[in-house]
């Protein structure tokens, strides 16, 4: 098998794993909180939502706007989009470990997810924690800029330090992941009102971080074990292969 298709295929079946598992967790620990969400949003006046919105120039969610019924329906479509994005970060591992020139394998696997949560989830949340239906938020459009801004830089940061472990790459890479910091996450004005009670918006955060911690944890070493047993099943066949003479 090929580096690409082994790693490919190493990328999908570590990302289905990964995405059922979080998916479980997500909803034992994350659903319930959400659905308390939304029985506060929905027992919040509509014009409560708009007037947050529109003071602040922001966003909150839109209780018209098409959703999945709930039950069977939607929770297939929250599996279905937990597998595609598993497989996606999976394929991003896979990929940056071929550029970067650090083969992940079953023992570097953690530090692999370790560095894909902290840049994908950890750094994010510092200014924009994971936010439950009802939240009262800036306008999307720049959340989502600085959202992407930050896990590039943070990314960067971290296979600059791995890849070259030098001062001026530590440097370098302190400068990349505190940048996004220091700039700062689009927020709502201060005292703007939201439905949502404080606590139950930090317990979703703390929730799902540990489970986006759950699932890193758990891509990175399975992804790394599966692309060295395919690869070692592949060595027997090359060591047996006849040699060319001339």
């Amino acid at each position: 098998m090929k580096l690409f298709q082994r790693l490919v295929f190493a990328a999908v079946l570590a990302g289905l794993a990964a995405g059922i598992g979080m998916s479980a967790l997500q909803q034992w620990k994350l659903a319930p909180l959400i659905l308390v969400a939304e029985a506060y949003e929905a027992a919040a006046p509509a014009h409560e939502h708009a007037d947050a919105a529109d003071e602040a120039g922001g966003h909150v969610h839109d209780a018209e706007a098409w959703a999945p019924a709930d039950g069977l329906e939607r929770n297939s479509y929250t599996v279905l989009a937990n597998l595609l994005t598993s497989i996606g970060f999976a394929l991003l591992l896979a990929a940056l470990s071929v550029l970067s020139g650090i083969g992940i394998t079953a023992r570097n696997g953690a530090l692999w997810g370790l560095g894909g949560f902290v840049a994908f989830q950890l750094a994010p949340a510092v200014e924009l924690p994971p936010e439950l239906p009802g939240m009262a938020a800036a306008e999307l459009g720049a959340r989502q800029f600085w959202w992407w801004g930050t896990a590039l830089a943070t990314g960067a940061g971290l296979l600059a330090v791995a890849k070259f472990r030098t001062s001026a790459a530590i440097a370098a890479a302190a400068l990349l992941i505190l940048a996004p910091q220091i700039i700062g996450a689009p927020q709502l004005a201060a005292g703007q009102p939201g439905v949502v009670p404080a606590g139950l918006a930090s317990a979703f955060a703390a929730a799902s971080l540990a489970v986006g911690a759950a699932f890193w944890l758990t891509m990175g070493p399975l992804l790394g074990w599966l692309d060295q047993r395919f690869a070692r099943h592949d060595a027997p066949s090359a060591r047996g292969s006849p040699a060319v003479t001339g």
